[in-house]
Formats: C-alpha cells, structure tokens, sequence
C-alpha cells in the first residue's frame, strides 16, 4: 500500500519583519522617554542643588553660573539676619492677634452664641462685626442703652492693646430721607462715630481710633431678603494687625 504524501507548508522568510518593527517601536519609545527626561531647566536645578550643599555646609549665600548669563548669580542659601528677624515678628504678631481674637470671642460669647456677633482673624488683623440691631433702633445713630454693657466691654478689652482700631457703619440699600440723615452715608458715618466715642470713653486712645461711614456698598449678603438686609446692617470693629496681610482668615466663634 503507499504511503501517502503530506504536504508541507511553504516556509514565510519575512516573520523577521515583525520582530523588527516591535524592536525598532521599542527603540523609539525609548529615545523619546530619554529625551524628555533630558529637557530640564539646567540652570534651575544648578541653583537648587548647590543652594540645599551650602545650606548644609553653612553658608549663607553660594555663586552659581546660569547658563545663557555671562555672569555669575549670588543665590541666598540661608536667611539674613534681617529675614529672621522679620519672621520672629510675624510669628509673635500671629500668636498676639489670635490670643486677642479668643479673648474678644469669650467677652461676646453670648452675643457670639446668637449669631448677632462675630469674630473673625484676617489678613488685616481681628475683625468684630456686630449686627447693627443690637446697638441701635431703625434709622438711629445713639446707641440703645442695652447695647452699651457690650461696647464697654470690648473697649475695657481693647483699651491696654496698642494696634489701631478701625470702626466701619454699615447699611443695608434701603434710602434713607430724614432731617437728620439726607442718606446712608451720614448714617453709616454717625454710628461708626458713635461706636468710636464710647471706646474713648471707655479709655482707648483717641490717636488709635478711625471712624468710616460705608453705607451699602459692602454688603455681606443679598439685599433682595430681610434677612440679607439684617445682616448687612452691621459695625465692623477691626484691630489692625501692625504687620497686614501675615495670616489668613480664620473663623474663631
């Protein structure tokens, strides 16, 4: 019987081709990681690194050549005097203005607890802003008799402190007519003046203390709503940090 034949398949002579392509893919992708990897600002990370050795090794400044300048740049390794001087201070007036804030919000805190005052520490120093329904009536700028215990003593707090205290009025944008006050400017003006002649005579420092009538141009809330209105109708008592614009606003009620 014969045996019978198989037929072989035809060997392919270009499988290399795909074995190449993955290599030469692979080789590509590597170029283009190593070139990225190489495109770092040369002079930066001279400075930085030659910066963190001095630093290290005490010094207080180190020369470094940054390419694409003919000479070379002195970078500060580590503060000045005057650097630290100035951040010991910054540190101390932070400390200050936040023990202050928590002594204002423990002489308030019924107020505090009624959401009619509140205390707050931001960049230009310790805020107290009091609803304007606590000091006086609808329309007045003499303080109610009640509102009184308060005011004193806030400026029996305020009164051994040495930064200066800004009293800003405030109003809500309903016009005001009448023969004492021609707008809310004159109103907003007389109740900061008023606010400010009680903490005199409580014992502030006349030279510490400025009056500004706002009106309704810094509203805290929506004027459309009685409630928005009640809000804006405030006195913003602020002590003013000596060195403005070194913390954030924290809330501290």
């Amino acid at each position: 019987m014969a045996r019978k034949k198989f037929e072989t398949e035809a060997e392919n002579h270009e499988r290399w081709l795909i074995s190449y392509a993955d290599f030469i893919t692979l080789l590509f992708a590597f170029f283009v990681v190593m070139y990225a990897i190489s495109v770092v600002n040369e002079g930066k990370y001279k400075v930085f690194a030659m910066s963190l050795d001095n630093a290290f090794a005490g010094k207080d400044t180190v020369v470094v050549m940054v390419p694409g300048q003919a000479t070379p740049v002195t970078v500060s390794a580590m503060p000045s005097p005057a650097q630290r001087k100035r951040a010991e201070a910054l540190r101390r007036e932070r400390e200050a203005l936040k023990k202050l804030a928590q002594d204002l919000s423990a002489t308030l805190a019924p107020l505090v607890k009624e959401g009619k005052v509140k205390v707050t520490q931001n960049s230009l120093g310790v805020q107290v802003e009091i609803n304007a329904s606590v000091l006086f009536d609808p329309g007045e700028a003499r303080l109610a008799p009640d509102s009184e215990q308060a005011l004193r003593a806030l400026g029996a707090l305020l009164k051994d402190d040495t930064h200066a205290i800004q009293v800003e009025g405030h109003t809500d944008d309903t016009r005001i007519a009448t023969p004492v006050f021609a707008s809310n400017w004159e109103l907003s003006a007389v109740r900061a003046s008023s606010v400010v002649r009680l903490f005199i005579d409580s014992g502030v420092a006349p030279s510490r203390l400025t009056a500004v009538g706002r009106a309704s141009n810094l509203p805290v809330a929506s004027n459309d709503t009685p409630e928005g209105k009640a809000r804006n109708r405030r006195v913003a008592v602020t002590i003013l940090s000596a060195l403005p614009d070194t913390v954030t606003e924290i809330p501290t009620n």
